[in-house]
């Protein structure tokens, strides 16, 4: 299939048919933005846009050629019957937008624009960019997704499709992406091209859904070859890494190399008791919007606090549990040591119910030690003796 999309899927370009047609995967206030003066909602419906002609292309292209076998079902053609989320779900589910995400104990690891199988059984991703600035952290999450689709469905091969609205070709990223047979970069028209065949369009637009298309099926019928039991997985790696906490001294980055180790993407070590919170504060600080956190003032605003690392690179977090409102407050680590409030985390999502359930049970001197193991200040801390 790659070697095929690289020879053959320059010649296809979206038809004004194409492009329209991908609107019905939008809501009306979507489509409105599309030609919206306001730059910022007007990019990212266009970006929404430009992923649903990806995908009618691909419903179009997938008729002509045998090296792909099926084609995932997404946004308006995904089934109506979607699951919530909740707590203990693990694998593939649509979200209520009709978007393809893998699970893992209700944390949504993985989201894909498309997901294919080729004519060698092998199940293939698709990345749909429409700015460079798409691409910060892009080969970090592109291996993830490898890693994942390839232990899921038992495979040593993932192929990965990259498919641009502008040219990617002089991006280093791109570049070593491109050196992989496995990959396919794909550049399509951009979205001011694909505009100017639909503006004479507007307001009337007819939307038509695929009718018994051969090769659409639904992403979950797709069979998994191995079981996937994420929270076994990350409380290995997090009763490991406590094992090597216990036993270093100053800062450890120690590497996972089992396959269902290097799946996690975050280690929640658990919740800070009120003296470790103070200790931290004390030690550390906190800041939340320009307001320090002390000690006396953190009882009046939040209700816990949970210590976590992301993999691979063990970057620091805390998480508050604010009592003004339903939400948990990301916390990451500056170079001078202390905890500046980056963004919050919504009730809506899975990795908010995960935090709900995790109670105290760090103490003092455990939290620092986690917090010295992994920390990126350059000031060296004296732990309390007990």
């Amino acid at each position: 299939m790659i070697p095929w999309l690289n020879t053959n899927f320059r010649h296809f370009k979206p038809t004004a048919a194409i492009a329209i047609n991908a609107t019905r995967h939008m809501n009306k206030h979507e489509r409105k933005k599309l030609f919206s003066p306001d730059i910022e909602p007007m990019r990212t419906a266009e970006g929404r846009w430009f992923e649903a002609i990806v995908y009618e292309m691909f419903l179009d292209i997938s008729k002509r050629s045998d090296t792909i076998k099926y084609l995932a079902m997404k946004g308006a053609d995904a089934p109506d019957r979607r699951e919530n989320v909740k707590i203990g779900q693990n694998g593939l589910f649509y979200s209520k937008y009709g978007d393809i995400t893998i699970r893992g104990n209700g944390q949504d690891l993985a989201e894909f624009d498309m997901l294919l199988v080729d004519s060698d059984n092998h199940v293939a991703f698709a990345e749909v960019v429409t700015s460079p600035s798409d691409l910060k952290e892009f080969e970090i999450e592109i291996a993830y997704k490898k890693k994942l689709l390839g232990y899921l469905y038992g495979q040593k091969v993932t192929p990965f499709l990259l498919v641009s609205s502008f040219d990617l070709s002089n991006y280093t990223v791109v570049k070593r992406l491109a050196k992989d047979r496995t990959n396919a970069i794909i550049h399509t028209s951009s979205c001011e091209q694909i505009k100017s065949l639909v503006k004479h369009y507007r307001p009337r637009i007819i939307y038509n859904l695929p009718q018994n298309h051969p090769k659409l099926i639904r992403a979950t019928d797709i069979p998994m070859k191995h079981p996937f039991d994420y929270k076994r997985y990350h409380d290995e790696v997090r009763n490991r890494l406590f094992s090597e906490i216990s036993r270093a001294t100053g800062r450890i980055r120690p590497a996972i190399t089992d396959q269902t180790g290097q799946l996690v993407k975050k280690v929640l070590y658990g919740g800070i008791f009120p003296p470790a919170i103070k200790a931290v504060c004390d030690t550390y600080g906190m800041t939340v919007k320009g307001r320090t956190i002390t000690p006396e003032d953190f009882p009046k605003l939040y209700s816990k606090a949970i210590i976590a690392t992301d993999l691979p690179g063990y970057e620091l977090i805390i998480y508050l549990r604010s009592k003004q409102k339903k939400e948990y407050h990301k916390m990451i680590q500056m170079k001078d040591g202390h905890f500046r409030f980056e963004r919050p985390t919504p009730p809506k999502v899975g990795f908010f119910l995960w935090l709900e359930t995790i109670q105290p049970t760090l103490g003092t001197r455990i939290t620092l030690q986690v917090i010295e193991a992994f920390s990126i200040s350059e000031r060296p801390r004296h732990l309390p003796e007990k």
